[in-house]
């Protein structure tokens, strides 16, 4: 259940495409292993009330968190972190040098005596994936 939350500044909306980098950021998510797809959420949120840095108004920020079920490996939890961190700054790219952003990424782990969860997503992803192949 890897939910990955992007906040950020509302001064970044005229900036950057922020639909655009919850689609990139969630492609990237679930084409990595450790992260399965059915479990996956990607959201954004705005925050409009936000002060950075020294506080002035052309100042900006993106703070990714990645929240995962407890098991996986530092090695796993490291690699996950880095491909995500990669995709965030390759989005953000040359037109982040024209203003000043603060990037950031961090992955928790979720107690699992502290969490519950139901759903029938896979098998609404399993019924698509039939009828896909029954289309060819």
């Amino acid at each position: 259940m890897p939910h990955q939350i992007i906040e950020y500044s509302s001064n970044l909306e005229d900036r950057i495409n922020i639909k655009r980098l919850v689609d990139i950021l969630h492609a990237a998510a679930i084409g990595l292993e450790a992260l399965p797809q059915a479990g996956m959420r990607t959201r954004a949120v705005r925050r409009d009330l936000c002060k950075i840095a020294d506080g002035h108004a052309e100042n900006t920020f993106v703070h990714v968190t990645l929240r995962l079920a407890a098991g996986r490996s530092r090695e796993a939890k490291t690699a996950v972190g880095e491909q995500l961190f990669a995709a965030l700054k390759k989005h953000i790219g040359p037109s982040g040098d024209s203003f000043p952003v603060a990037l950031s990424l961090e992955i928790q782990e979720i107690d699992p005596i502290a969490r519950w969860k139901d759903g029938n997503i896979r098998d609404h992803l399993k019924r698509r994936a039939a009828a896909a192949r029954g289309q060819r």
